[in-house]
């Protein structure tokens, strides 16, 4: 069996017993596959060999991706490739980081498989409204993807993506809430906080105040970008509520990257039962993804509880590379995450991936 196939199969199949095993396994091809992330585990001095945890393997810092081919040698040349891009851009150069996923299917697996615990644990099918182009819009947005793979298997056939690449039709997913609202048919609203920061704009211009059907749900994946003053988590949870009488444990933040294949989102008394909806919030990872809260300065982990830098390692990202430091503090305790926001300072921190190494190799590529 693959190490492709191993991985869909945990995926499919969660034994977590087989995670450090599957975890140093994936470590290895891509240490082999991986040319870039060879150089740089070469550099840091590691051998897989030398290995002995996942909580040993080298993080590369998700700014990487911008400069960096991290995926298998040949993989935009796969069948099933997919290539997404992130829509950041890097002080000095515009440049936008590039995620090549081998094998699509993997992607759909983790993203479908964790959406239908967090976000579909009721098992239904229902309208979906979403504020964010589809794939066949934005072919290289991984957000869109999910998006279209969360209509075709949680969706019925009254479904509306309200959105291009350039605005969001806030009128015409007002008159499909509407709707639903009129038959009483439960619905799912899927989009970033900066559109629906729009929607509940535009319902206040108009004074208007719908009441979904019990059972509607709202999935916020974060996002301020074109807001002067973003909305906070908390914010979105409260104007579901008053404008569209969405039930607090029906609004669930996702947390992902375009440099994961897996995502993260809220624990609810929706979605994990003894849950309490008046405290703070926590994120639930899948069982194919571990994450750790890195000490800055020594990537250590971090003792239970306390604060440090978010640090990845995804099996879903097989193809490319699997473990991903970010530039978000949170914690981690029993498996659950907090995350509490982003650290000051510059991209690339602690052992990293050396981006000015990058530059060089283009440099020299460029002069051949």
């Amino acid at each position: 069996m693959s190490i492709y196939e191993q991985v869909l199969t945990f995926i499919h199949r969660p034994k977590p017993e087989s995670f450090q095993r599957l975890a140093l396994a994936v470590f290895r091809h891509q240490f082999e596959t991986v040319a870039a992330y060879r150089s740089y585990c070469e550099e840091c001095g590691i051998e897989p060999g030398a290995v002995g945890s996942v909580d040993e393997v080298p993080a590369v810092s998700n700014v990487a991706f911008k400069y960096a081919e991290l995926a298998s040698d040949g993989a935009a040349l796969a069948p099933d490739a997919a290539v997404f891009l992130t829509s950041g851009t890097t002080q000095g150069w515009v440049r936008r980081g590039r995620h090549i996923v081998v094998r699509s299917e993997i992607y759909r697996a983790s993203a479908i498989a964790h959406l239908r615990t967090m976000l579909f644990p009721d098992a239904r099918r229902m309208a979906i409204l979403a504020m964010h182009p589809t794939a066949d819009v934005m072919p290289e947005s991984s957000l869109a993807a999910m998006v279209t793979w969360c209509i075709e298997e949680f969706g019925t056939r009254t479904h509306l993506a309200a959105a291009s690449r350039d605005r969001v039709d806030v009128e015409a997913a007002g008159a499909f809430l509407a709707g639903c609202e009129a038959r009483r048919e439960p619905v799912c609203i899927l989009g970033t906080t900066a559109a629906f920061a729009a929607l509940f704009s535009g319902l206040r211009s108009r004074g208007a105040k719908l009441r979904l059907a019990p059972g509607s749900r709202m999935m916020d994946t974060g996002g301020a970008k074109g807001q002067a003053v973003p909305m906070q988590a908390s914010e979105v949870i409260a104007r579901a509520g008053e404008l569209l009488g969405i039930a607090r444990a029906m609004v669930i933040n996702e947390y992902g990257m375009t440099e994961l294949c897996s995502q993260l989102y809220d624990a609810t008394s929706f979605n994990c039962p003894g849950v309490s909806d008046s405290k703070e919030r926590f994120k639930i990872p899948p069982p194919w993804l571990r994450v750790t809260a890195r000490d800055p300065v020594t990537l250590r982990p971090m003792p239970d509880g306390e604060i440090g830098l978010l640090t990845f390692f995804d099996l879903a990202n097989v193809g490319s590379v699997s473990a991903v430091m970010t530039e978000d503090l949170g914690s981690v305790e029993r498996g659950r995450v907090r995350v509490i926001g982003r650290a000051a300072g510059g991209e690339a921190r602690g052992c990293a991936l050396a981006i000015g190494q990058f530059l060089a190799t283009e440099a020299s590529e460029a002069s051949r």
